[in-house]
């Protein structure tokens, strides 16, 4: 695996069209985001997120990117999403390291670091500038959707969570730790309530879109 770089991704935004929905991970994962400099773009979990994306039509994905998902295969290739009502970021914007070699997940010091909160603030007044209503925003994993709770003067904005895409996250968040079941069903299954998310803003109590 490349050295981890661990520089700031920033977030992104569509390059025009107001903005319905915008989705915080936790931070750049060391495989994807970091070498891609693109949010979810390479992660591991993230092939997830931009499958949701583009099936519900709010990311075009160049069809190369599928064969084989890697951040810094993509960033060599110049393969980038386009956007569309939606806008990605992390909850801490860098990937978080202490031997450059390893991931190691932010601190509460860290995701409530003053500049790391003026950030959120600043992408979620950006995401919502012009809307009527508020803005829909999708927090992966606890560490994302308590720093998301914790910004009093950001833009108002309906805060929904999911557990996060990764194996370890999909895995706690099942019933009985996920024993017994299939982890390629637990994403199927977390892809489906991330799509009824990023279509109505609701989901029903078995996971699916309410009418």
């Amino acid at each position: 695996m490349p050295r981890i770089q661990g520089h700031p991704v920033p977030a992104l935004f569509p390059d025009s069209g107001p903005i319905s929905v915008m989705i915080f991970g936790e931070a750049p994962g060391p495989r994807g985001a970091d070498q891609s400099g693109i949010p979810f773009w390479g992660d591991g979990a993230g092939i997830t997120v931009y499958r949701a994306l583009a099936a519900t039509g709010r990311a075009k994905v160049p069809e190369a990117a599928w064969a084989d998902w890697d951040g810094a295969r993509f960033k060599a290739l110049g393969l980038t999403p386009r956007l569309d009502g939606t806008a990605l970021s992390n909850a801490y914007p860098a990937c978080p390291t202490k031997d450059g070699e390893h991931f190691h997940a932010p601190s509460n010091r860290d995701l409530l670091a003053p500049a790391n909160l003026a950030r959120l603030s600043a992408e979620l007044d950006r995401a919502a500038a012009g809307r009527t209503s508020p803005l829909r925003v999708i927090a992966f994993g606890k560490r994302a959707e308590w720093v998301l709770t914790r910004l009093p003067g950001a833009a108002t904005f309906d805060l929904h969570a999911l557990p996060h895409p990764s194996a370890q996250g999909l895995l706690q968040g099942a019933p009985n730790r996920g024993k017994g079941l299939r982890l390629e069903d637990l994403r199927t299954e977390w892809q489906i309530r991330l799509q009824a998310l990023l279509i109505t803003g609701h989901l029903s109590p078995g996971g699916m879109s309410e009418p």
